[in-house]
């Protein structure tokens, strides 16, 4: 290890402050677009002359790329250098942003999209890589901190923003308002960022990557298209399915038989980072998937307007900025372990309320239960990104970030496809069940006020009936799929044990003789 001076963006001040800025504005120009886009499909689908199935792959052909991408940055990094990497990523990403607000046809908007996900994979890894080695040790929880409210908040506020900018302006705007963000990355990046050390005798593992890119872009495609198709119903998913196991089967058979593999696979042997991948896996499932679930109930089921709705939702995101506020000092004197666990408990806790939602449901309670939910994904995911690199070697950081940030991706995915397939199965057999009921015999329905108001022996009574079942089965397929993501969420909590202590490992790592405060610069 090294112990030479820290570099000038690793020391407190002007500098280190610009830097912070940037990483965050990548963070969150990355983040948003993660969901910004969705509430404005409907109005692409006119202005580019789309179908539904044309237009969702706008969503689609971002998801498969970012995913596939996020993979090699960091090889990538290692090998041309940090701030090149993430200079050229930002203005890419900026450039596709304006490509797409710009485009004329369907055509156009799905190649800019491919571009704009190629680009923006590396963003969030490389902002948090940057993050880390700007900041000493006992100074990790507070940067977690802040690059946390981009990573968290730019997926809830998305659709918020989405909405507003599409209603009051248009949909192009949805891409155009990366351009500041971009613009401020760039140029900062350029004037207060210090380069990483290359190393120009890294050899690329085309044949690893090439597996790894089949098997996570087509598990990519099955995935999203899943619902659409009827999942095994369809010969392009079975197909996707099936090339989706092979290219995984190549990867890890090439990885475990080269020297040097595609993925630096050291990285495992580190237990905190391990503990720090199966809890990102579980935020992305609650996170994105909670996300999937709660602006159609709110929008479909209780009848808020869109603007309404994202407001709505945006109080979770104040819930998630109050614990990264607060949790950056609390972890000065608990586990970190002990806050990831609490936070679990207290979004399972909101998730089961979550599940005795109905129409009826008030304003005050969707308030309180998300604002809840939200303290509890910022309570676990500060300490989590703290403690997933305590330990990990600084070599192998970047990789880290990379790994961190596909499996919070693929989880994503993985749980928003599980809850909509869950929500239409749980829909039908609900309906199917409650008009069982729907009987010449049945009680309730030979009430005087419900007689009054709905005659069977109608069409328009029939109609209403059905209207009622109908809401009736999707309100319990709802609750249904919140109950089950609260399971995943409290099998987890236990598996915080892996996770080392935070505090004895910050003592043991201060008493080193000659520990750098800035290990950014340790080689």
């Amino acid at each position: 290890m090294s112990t030479s001076a820290p570099s000038p963006s690793a020391v407190p001040g002007f500098r280190r402050n610009m830097v912070t800025i940037c990483a965050m504005t990548a963070t969150i120009m990355q983040a948003l677009d993660t969901t910004i886009a969705n509430v404005a499909l409907p109005y692409m689908q006119g202005t580019l002359s789309a179908s539904q199935d044309q237009v969702n792959w706008v969503l689609t052909s971002y998801i498969v790329a970012a995913a596939i991408m996020t993979a090699p940055v960091g090889w990538i990094a290692n090998r041309f250098g940090r701030k090149k990497i993430f200079i050229v990523c930002s203005a890419g990403f900026t450039v596709a942003s304006v490509l797409c607000g710009l485009a004329q046809d369907i055509n156009q908007m799905v190649g800019f999209r491919l571009l704009q996900g190629v680009f923006g994979a590396a963003l969030v890894p490389l902002s948090q890589a940057v993050m880390l080695d700007s900041y000493a040790l006992h100074e990790r929880a507070k940067a977690m901190s802040i690059w946390g409210m981009g990573v968290m908040l730019g997926p809830i506020m998305g659709p918020s923003l989405g909405a507003w900018l599409t209603e009051t302006y248009s949909w192009h705007w949805v891409f155009f308002v990366n351009l500041p963000f971009g613009i401020v990355t760039v140029f900062g990046l350029l004037a207060f960022m210090d380069e990483t050390k290359t190393n120009a005798e890294l050899k690329f593992d085309w044949f690893g990557f090439g597996a790894l890119a089949i098997g996570i872009g087509a598990m990519q495609l099955a995935l999203d298209r899943g619902e659409q198709l009827g999942w095994l119903e369809s010969n392009e998913i079975v197909i996707e399915a099936i090339v989706s196991i092979i290219g995984f089967y190549y990867f890890f058979a090439h990885s475990f038989t080269t020297s040097k593999p595609f993925i630096q696979f050291a990285i495992f042997k580190d237990k905190n980072f391990v503990g720090g991948c199966v809890f990102m896996a579980v935020m992305g499932l609650v996170l994105y998937s909670t996300m999937a679930l709660s602006s159609p109930y709110l929008q479909n089921v209780i009848g808020y307007p869109i603007l309404t709705a994202g407001l709505l939702l945006a109080t979770r995101g104040s819930g998630t900025f109050v614990a990264m506020m607060l949790v950056g000092r609390i972890m000065k004197y608990v586990e970190a372990r002990t806050l990831i666990m609490v936070g679990m408990a207290l979004m399972s806790v909101s998730l089961f309320f979550t599940s005795m939602w109905t129409d009826q449901t008030g304003v005050p309670e969707i308030v309180i239960v998300s604002i809840a939910q939200g303290f509890g994904l910022g309570l676990v995911f500060v300490p989590l990104s703290t403690v997933a690199f305590l330990t990990l070697p600084n070599h192998l950081r970047t990789d880290g970030t990379s790994m961190l940030t596909l499996l919070r991706n693929v989880a994503s995915s993985i749980g928003i496809s599980i809850v909509i397939a869950q929500l239409t199965s749980n829909t039908r057999m609900a309906h199917a069940v409650l008009v069982e009921h729907i009987t010449p015999f049945s009680n309730a329905l030979q009430m005087p006020n419900v007689t009054s108001a709905i005659n069977l022996a109608t069409d328009s009574g029939r109609a209403m009936m059905d209207a009622i079942v109908t809401l009736q089965a999707t309100i319990i397929a709802f609750g249904l799929d919140y109950q089950m993501v609260m399971l995943v969420t409290l099998c987890a909590i236990p598996m915080a044990l892996i996770i080392g202590s935070s505090k004895a490992t910050l003592r043991a790592q201060a008493a080193k003789p000659g520990a750098d405060e800035h290990p950014a610069v340790m080689e």
